[in-house]
């Protein structure tokens, strides 16, 4: 996930300095908003650390060395194999002491699954704010839920500068699995390959195909399983639950009914899809089910936003990889061309390509 701005204040490249006074310019957040990306952006910077440095210190945690050896194989795979960028991003090591990088906060109007957007040079308009203290981004939220919006704050285990600057691996990502981690990688370096300013779906959906893709080669090329847990038939599963519980809320508040019999129709649609997904559970699953904390907790159109954004063209994605045979040079030049289509025609394009009207 590219974070919409840290990547611009960094102190060490000159280059920050009058994009940092644009940003002033531009009225679209507070100072103090600002401060705490520079702060966030500083604090990286600082523990940054190369990993071949790490790898030769017997002195260094043997299981962290074990994660960062796995990691270069990885890193090397995706420009070797998939064709991503080759340069110092994901060779370098920081750890943060915490289990996010940052947290973003997404916002939605009571009766819409519209994103309120937010704006910045070069990397366009995004659907969330970033925020590198949990607290803040609460906060954030809390205000923008007493001006009647739906809020949703989700922590965040990297992102990309987009190819300005040599991202780390960070210890966020190592608290995931071995496969887990080696897609966060796939994915992050897939924004650098492309990205598509004001166009938050299509860098997200783009991102994730990359990512599912590659680990699949991956594992092809290693000899690996699908891991036994089925964890990627589940998150389809459940994707496509959530996705359709959408699509039926975008008819709900396009129907013109009252705010009152929207609100409960609202609520009723939340009920039914906790229903579906603990029938699904139950049916599928074996009773055991790795989005219960997510499911049960409180629900709004914020919290369905990642959904949206990071699935809604996966399909389109996987159907001109297979148009092109698998030849990775030729997909990144489609979704470039994709890419450069005004936004109506790139939406019915990609329509299209999904088998949508």
């Amino acid at each position: 996930m590219p974070h919409c701005l840290s990547w611009l204040l960094d102190p060490l490249n000159p280059r920050w300095v009058p994009l940092l006074l644009a940003l002033g310019l531009s009225g679209c957040s507070s100072v103090s908003y600002y401060t705490q990306l520079l702060s966030g952006q500083l604090e990286l910077l600082q523990r940054r650390e190369p990993v071949a440095e790490l790898l030769a210190d017997p002195a260094r945690d043997p299981e962290l060395r074990q994660r960062l050896a796995l990691s270069q194989v990885a890193r090397e795979f995706a420009s070797a194999r998939l064709g991503l960028p080759d340069n110092r991003s994901y060779r370098l090591y920081a750890d943060l002491a915490r289990p996010f990088v940052l947290w973003n906060v997404f916002a939605t109007p009571e009766f819409s699954l519209a994103p309120q957007t937010h704006c910045f040079p070069i990397v366009g308009c995004v659907a969330y704010r970033g925020f590198y203290e949990q607290n803040r981004a609460r906060g954030a939220a809390a205000l923008l839920k007493q001006q009647g919006l739906d809020t949703y704050v989700a922590g965040v285990e990297a992102y990309s500068t987009l190819g300005w600057f040599d991202d780390p691996l960070l210890n966020t990502m190592l608290r995931w699995d071995d496969q887990r981690m080696v897609a966060v990688i796939f994915h992050e370096l897939a924004h650098q390959k492309f990205y598509l300013p004001d166009d938050t779906a299509f860098n997200e959906s783009y991102a994730s195909f990359v990512e599912a893709e590659g680990l699949r080669q991956w594992r092809a090329a290693r000899g690996l399983s699908v891991p036994a847990d089925n964890r990627d038939q589940q998150r389809e599963q459940f994707t496509a639950l959530v996705l359709a519980s959408r699509a039926r809320l975008e008819t709900l508040y396009a129907s013109g009914q009252s705010e009152t019999e929207l609100r409960r129709a609202k609520a009723a649609e939340f009920e039914r899809l906790r229903a579906e997904y603990h029938q699904l559970r139950a049916r599928e699953w074996a009773g055991v089910g790795r989005y219960d904390g997510w499911i049960d907790s409180p629900l709004n159109n914020a919290k369905l936003l990642p959904f949206g954004l990071y699935d809604r063209w996966v399909p389109a994605f996987a159907k001109v990889f297979r148009q092109v045979n698998g030849d990775w040079p030729r997909f990144y030049a489609q979704v470039k061309r994709l890419g450069e289509l005004p936004s109506a025609m790139r939406e019915h394009a990609l329509k299209s390509l999904q088998g949508e009207r």
